[in-house]
């Protein structure tokens, strides 16, 4: 069973509604699209984050995985282990995307799914995290921003079925204070956690999070920079400390746990450049007793699937996941339907999920015309 051919493909997809957060506006996603085939004609489909920098990698990656078999992944992250060393985030999301089509592949050959492969299935539904950004009060004045995002958050988990809900934060650190409150004074039951981004300082981090111990947050998501900064917050700080900002790789770990940093870790395919690197990392955190959870990087419906089969087969990933997929305006795939707050995994071969080939071809055509999104 070998490899015969590489697609890459970069695509632009809109966004329901603009998504902000401290440092930037989105109106919608660029991705790489990635397929294999096989000389038995069998297809497996990546996808990963980003456009065509990533593209341009894969391509390069692509050259060599010619000739080689689907299954042989981890010959594959040995021979291209300093592909990260060299294009940091760019090279983790192009490995992933290589490794997720095999993954792919791999349950298609076989006739399992990726969840079978990596295990087997401890849930097959898996709840979302409803997405609160001050783009969803357009309009409203500082005084009144609370009230109206408190009210959004009421509809959109009434709508949605969502058990938790997290806050974008922003560079107004008392202002996101007081949006929290007012979200928790209207869903007093619901997992409520924030994220600035790092745009918090040190001390702001602290005021904050003390001002915030009484409503019970879930976990306090990045507030400031680096695990020098995390580790001062929580000596002063109850609320857990979570972060995909300053444990971005394995050999953050380690000084994460000496310094005390983080309580819980986000994971993510894309940034952790595989499946595999994943799952060692729930393992990791399993072993020191820590949380986790995965950032959402705008992911469509493969890079979706993938991660459905990662928390599908992972004990450890108990909490409502991250995920901007509920937020984008189509797909190129059969969509996925969320239900009262999940995404069902899916069961089919390989990651489950079918290609519309005609929406792959005419949103690559919308990047080809307008370029990789900024904003």
């Amino acid at each position: 069973m070998k490899i015969t051919e590489v697609d890459v493909h970069v695509v632009n997809l809109p966004l329901v509604n603009p998504f902000t957060s401290s440092f930037e506006t989105k109106t919608g996603e660029t991705r790489t699209v990635v397929r294999i085939r096989t000389d038995s004609g069998v297809e497996g489909w990546g996808e990963t984050m980003w456009g065509r920098p990533v593209a341009a990698i894969v391509r390069d990656l692509a050259e060599e995985l010619i000739g080689t078999s689907p299954f042989a992944l981890e010959a594959f992250h040995r021979r291209h282990h300093m592909v990260p060393f060299f294009y940091g985030y760019l090279g983790y999301a192009a490995l992933a995307a290589i490794d997720v089509a095999c993954w792919d592949a791999m349950g298609k050959i076989t006739g399992q799914s990726v969840t079978d492969l990596l295990g087997g299935p401890v849930r097959d539904e898996v709840p979302l995290t409803a997405l609160i950004t001050r783009a969803d009060a357009p309009g409203t004045g500082a005084k009144d921003l609370p009230r109206a995002l408190a009210e959004h958050t009421e509809r959109v988990v009434a709508e949605g079925g969502f058990t938790a809900v997290k806050l974008k934060g922003t560079k107004d650190v008392q202002g996101d204070v007081a949006i929290l409150r007012a979200v928790r004074a209207a869903l007093p039951e619901v997992n409520l956690r924030v994220d600035p981004n790092a745009a918090w300082s040190v001390p702001d981090s602290i005021r904050a999070g003390i001002a915030l111990e009484e409503l019970d947050l879930e976990y306090l998501e990045d507030p400031c920079v680096g695990i020098e900064g995390m580790s001062q917050v929580r000596q002063k700080v109850r609320i857990p400390l979570c972060t995909n900002m300053c444990v971005v790789r394995f050999e953050d770990f380690a000084p994460a746990m000496r310094l005390n940093a983080v309580d819980v870790i986000h994971g993510d395919v894309y940034k952790w450049g595989g499946i595999s690197a994943t799952k060692a990392l729930a393992a990791h955190c399993e072993t020191f007793g820590l949380g986790m959870n995965l950032h959402s990087g705008g992911e469509l419906g493969i890079a979706t699937a993938a991660h459905l089969a990662v928390v599908a087969s992972t004990p450890v990933l108990s909490r409502a996941i991250d995920s901007m997929y509920y937020l984008h305006a189509d797909d190129i795939i059969e969509p996925l339907t969320l239900t009262d707050g999940s995404l069902r995994v899916p069961d089919g071969p390989g990651l489950g999920v079918t290609v519309d080939e005609d929406k792959l071809r005419h949103y690559a055509g919308v990047n080809a015309a307008e370029g990789d999104l900024t904003k």
